[in-house]
């Protein structure tokens, strides 16, 4: 078990055995954190502190083996947390929450190989009030790699209302990718996903792992690609991108889960010159939906699809006509 401290706050990471599989996530907690009581693991838990493979659990879910753990431990003073004069996109603020479109190469949280230059450092430096808030008022990520909408707490009201309704699923989210091959209709995926046994950084289909669902349907077919409106009604880790690999279509550019790039034979030089330079998952997240866990407004948001991937998908329509 490894630790390092925070602002406020101390970070315990470690990884649940496979000899516990079946048992229920606060007991094992309670069984490996002997410095944590019981009503303490119970505490961080319903507070949303407590992170299974960057998902927030439920007391009485049950842990397969090989889950990544990261429990946020406030109140431990640290200064780690650096923050960073770096640019953030806001679209929607008030005085309990903010909604940020983040960039495509922008980690969201400090961890191995990233101990800065992320959201969060930017985020402490234009509001760092919310330094006060478990993991600055994070309360859900997106890849490094993926574009799009994000939801941030600036109050511990809407930190908890928020982290209520990401645990009840009841966040709507919307997504964009751009697949490898031609795809005849929507469909959903329901497919358990666990940390592959081969590769721990990596995601798989397996039948002992988590429930997932993926609804896709697509919104435009070109030669060699299409592109998809993807809506999660679960949110493992990787989930989109390990689903529509699974099924045989991968994320253009996508280093973990996609195929090598496939250069078409006869596809136009454009869209050549673009797939080459495409590098990072063809992922955005588009929409984001919830309820203002203070007013009880329904909110919605939608962003614009970032140049770089417009660019990708404007190569492969064109190529309709080559």
């Amino acid at each position: 078990m490894s630790s390092s401290d925070h602002s406020k706050s101390k970070t315990l990471e470690f990884e649940i055995p496979m000899s516990m599989f079946g048992q229920r996530v606060d007991k094992v907690l309670g069984q490996l954190c002997e410095e944590l009581s019981r009503s303490a693991i119970q505490s961080l838990l319903k507070q949303g502190l407590v992170l299974v493979d960057e998902e927030t659990p439920k007391q009485k879910d049950k842990v397969f083996g090989g889950e990544s753990v990261e429990i946020t431990v406030p109140n431990q003073d640290q200064g780690e947390w650096i923050p960073q004069d770096i640019p953030l996109e806001v679209v929607f603020e008030d005085e309990h929450l903010m909604v940020v479109n983040k960039t495509a190469g922008l980690v969201v949280h400090p961890g191995a190989g990233n101990y800065d230059g992320t959201l969060l450092n930017g985020l402490l430096f234009h509001y760092p009030e919310n330094r006060s808030l478990a993991r600055g008022g994070i309360v859900h990520r997106l890849d490094k790699d993926t574009s799009g909408l994000m939801v941030i707490a600036k109050s511990e009201t809407a930190r908890l209302g928020l982290v209520e309704q990401l645990v009840d699923h009841s966040v709507e989210r919307e997504y964009l990718a751009l697949c490898y091959g031609r795809i005849i209709s929507g469909n959903t995926v329901d497919e358990p996903i666990a940390r592959d046994p081969h590769d721990r950084r990596r995601m798989a289909v397996n039948s002992m792992g988590k429930e997932a669902v993926t609804h896709y349907r697509v919104e435009e077919r070109f030669r060699y690609h299409t592109l998809v409106q993807v809506n999660l009604e679960t949110g493992r880790t990787h989930q989109i991108r390990v689903h529509m690999n699974h099924l045989g279509f991968g994320l253009v550019g996508d280093p973990t889960y996609g195929r090598r790039l496939a250069i078409p034979g006869d596809c136009s030089p454009k869209l050549e010159v673009q797939l080459r330079g495409f590098k990072r998952q063809a992922l955005h997240a588009r929409k984001l939906a919830f309820v203002h866990p203070v007013t009880g407004l329904e909110h919605e948001f939608e962003s614009s699809i970032p140049d770089d991937l417009a660019a990708l998908i404007e190569a492969a329509r064109e190529d309709n006509l080559h």
